[in-house]
C-alpha cells in the first residue's frame, strides 16, 4: 500500500465527447426539458401577443391621436427593427459570457417595456417605449432556441425547440382575443388600448425569477469554459446518469474556435437569416396589418369584426399549423417541412394575386389567405427559428443565431413598414404577388443552402464532430 501512495498518479483520462453527451441525446424526453421548454415558451407567447397586438392598437390610436400613415407604419414596426439590435447584442453576449448569464434580462426588458408603452401619452412616447419592448423581444430570439437546443436530446431536439416556438401560436390567438373582449366589454377606446398594451406584462414577468434560475447548458461549460464537473453535474440533473467512463481531465486544452464566415458556415448563416427574412416579410406583413388587409377586402366592416376575423383565421389555420410542425420535426425534417411550406406558400398568394375576383370574393380570399397561414406555420415560421440553433457550433451558435434571428427581423420591420403603403399603391392583388414572388426565393434558398439536421447529435449538426479524446479535440480546434 505505502508503494502504491508513491507512485505517481496515472495521466489523466480522456473520452470522446460524444461519450461525455452521450446521456443527454439519449435520454428520454424529462421534467426539465418540459420545464425550459415553459419556461421559453412563455416568452414567445408574450412576443407574439407584443408584436401582433400593434396593428389592432395603431387602429384605434388612428383617430385619436390623428396618425399619418408614417406615424401607423411606425408604430407597426419600429419593435421589429428594435429587435435586430436586441438578437445581435444577446447573441454575442450569450456566446461570450454564457447562457445563465443573460437569460431573463429579456423578458425583463419586455415587462418594463409593456407597462410603460401601456401608460403613453403621445406618438413619440409610444414610440420610444416599444423600443425597449423591441430589444426584449429580439433578445428572447437571441437565447431561447439555444438553450433548449443544448439542454435537448438527440431524438426529440426538433420538437422541443419546435415547441417553445409554437406558443407564439398562442400569443397570436390572445391578441385578437383580448382585443375582442375589451371593444365588445364596450370599454372606452382610450382605455382599451392601453390594457391591450399592458397586459403583456403578465406573461413575461412570470417567468424572470425561473429564467435566472436556470443552469448553465453542458455544451457551453464543456466546448467553451472547460468545466468537467460542472457538464457532468447537469447531465446528471437532465438525464439522471453521466458517461460511463468520466474524464478527469481536458489536458489544458483551449475552446473550440470557429468563424461564421468561414465553411461551411457562412453558406449556411445565409440559408438561415435569408430564409427567416424572406418569411417575416410575408408573415409580419400580412399579420401586423391584418386590419388593414380585411379593410381593404371588406370596406364598410367594423374594426371588431376585422379582429374577429383574423382571430379565426389564426384559431383555425395558424395554431394547427404549428403543432403540425412540431410533431413532424423530427419525423420528416427540418428541410423538406421549410421549402414546401414556401412553395404553398407561393402557390396560395399566387393564387389571390393572380385569380380573378379573388380579392373581391371575401370567402375566396379567407379559404386562401388562410391555406397560406397553415403552411407559414407548417413551414418556414416554425423551422427558421429551429435552424440556427442546431447548424451553427457551440462558440458561435448564439452569435449565428442572434444575426439569423435579426435578419428575420429586418425583413418583419420591413413588411410591416411597407404593406400600409403596398396596399394603397396596389392593392390587395399587389400585396400578395409580393409575397408570393419572396415565398419562391425562400424556396430556393432552403433547398441550396440549408443541411438536414434531423436525428443527428447536435455536434454532428453543427459540423463540429468530435476527434477520439477531449483534449486533442479542442487543442486542435484552437487557432
Amino acid at each position: 500500500m505505502a508503494e502504491e501512495a508513491g507512485r505517481p498518479p496515472g495521466p489523466a483520462k480522456t473520452i470522446p465527447i460524444s461519450e461525455i453527451y452521450r446521456p443527454l441525446d439519449e435520454a428520454p424526453v424529462s421534467r426539465v426539458h418540459w420545464l425550459t421548454v415553459l419556461t421559453a415558451g412563455m416568452g414567445f407567447f408574450t412576443d407574439a401577443y407584443d408584436l401582433f397586438i400593434i396593428g389592432t392598437v395603431t387602429a384605434i390610436l388612428t383617430p385619436i391621436w390623428h396618425l399619418t400613415t408614417a406615424q401607423l407604419s411606425l408604430l407597426n414596426s419600429i419593435s421589429l427593427i428594435a429587435s435586430v439590435l436586441g438578437a445581435v447584442l444577446f447573441g454575442k453576449l450569450m456566446d461570450v459570457l454564457g447562457r445563465k448569464p443573460m437569460y431573463g434580462l429579456e423578458v425583463a426588458l419586455l415587462t418594463v417595456g409593456a407597462v410603460l408603452s401601456a401608460l403613453s401619452w403621445g406618438f413619440w412616447a409610444l414610440f420610444a417605449f416599444r423600443i425597449l419592448v423591441g430589444i426584449g423581444v429580439g433578445g428572447d430570439y437571441g437565447t431561447t432556441a439555444v438553450i433548449t437546443s443544448e439542454y435537448a436530446n438527440r431524438r426529440d431536439r426538433g420538437r422541443l425547440v419546435g415547441t417553445v416556438f409554437a406558443m407564439q401560436g398562442f400569443g397570436l390567438l390572445a391578441g385578437p382575443a383580448v382585443a375582442s373582449i375589451l371593444l365588445a366589454a364596450g370599454l372606452s377606446h382610450d382605455l382599451a388600448w392601453r390594457l391591450m398594451l399592458g397586459l403583456g406584462a403578465i406573461p413575461a414577468a412570470s417567468v424572470i425569477y425561473l429564467r435566472r434560475r436556470i443552469r448553465e447548458t453542458p455544451r457551453y461549460t464543456l466546448a467553451v469554459k472547460q468545466d468537467l464537473a460542472t457538464t457532468n453535474d447537469t447531465v446528471y440533473w437532465i438525464a439522471g446518469t453521466t458517461a460511463p467512463a468520466n474524464p478527469t481531465s481536458v489536458n489544458g486544452s483551449q475552446p473550440l474556435q470557429a468563424r461564421l464566415t468561414s465553411r461551411p458556415f457562412l453558406l449556411r448563416l445565409i440559408g438561415t437569416a435569408g430564409t427567416w427574412f424572406l418569411m417575416d416579410v410575408a408573415f409580419y406583413g400580412n399579420s401586423i396589418s391584418s386590419p388593414l388587409l380585411l379593410k381593404a377586402l371588406q370596406p364598410h366592416g367594423s374594426l371588431l369584426s376585422h379582429t374577429l376575423i383574423s382571430g379565426a383565421i389564426f384559431l383555425v389555420a395558424a395554431l394547427p399549423g404549428y403543432w403540425v410542425a412540431v410533431n413532424l420535426m423530427d419525423r420528416i425534417g427540418r428541410k423538406h417541412i421549410q421549402w414546401q411550406g414556401f412553395l404553398v406558400m407561393a402557390l396560395a398568394f399566387g393564387a389571390i394575386a393572380f385569380i380573378p375576383g379573388a380579392v373581391t370574393n371575401v370567402w375566396g380570399f379567407l379559404i386562401l389567405f388562410g391555406i397560406s397561414y397553415f403552411f407559414i406555420e407548417f413551414g418556414p415560421n416554425t423551422t427558421t427559428f429551429v435552424y440556427p440553433s442546431e447548424v451553427f457550433p457551440t462558440a458561435i451558435r448564439d452569435a449565428g443565431n442572434g444575426i439569423s434571428a435579426a435578419g428575420g427581423k429586418v425583413g418583419a420591420f420591413l413588411g410591416a413598414l411597407f404593406v400600409p403603403y403596398l396596399i394603397k399603391a396596389a392593392g390587395l392583388s399587389g400585396v400578395m404577388g409580393v409575397m408570393a414572388a419572396l415565398s419562391v426565393v425562400g424556396m430556393l434558398l432552403t433547398v441550396v443552402a440549408l443541411p438536414e439536421p434531423k436525428g443527428q447529435r447536435l455536434e454532428q449538426a453543427a459540423a463540429e464532430e468530435p476527434s477520439e479524446a477531449v483534449g486533442p479535440l479542442l487543442a486542435a480546434g484552437a487557432r
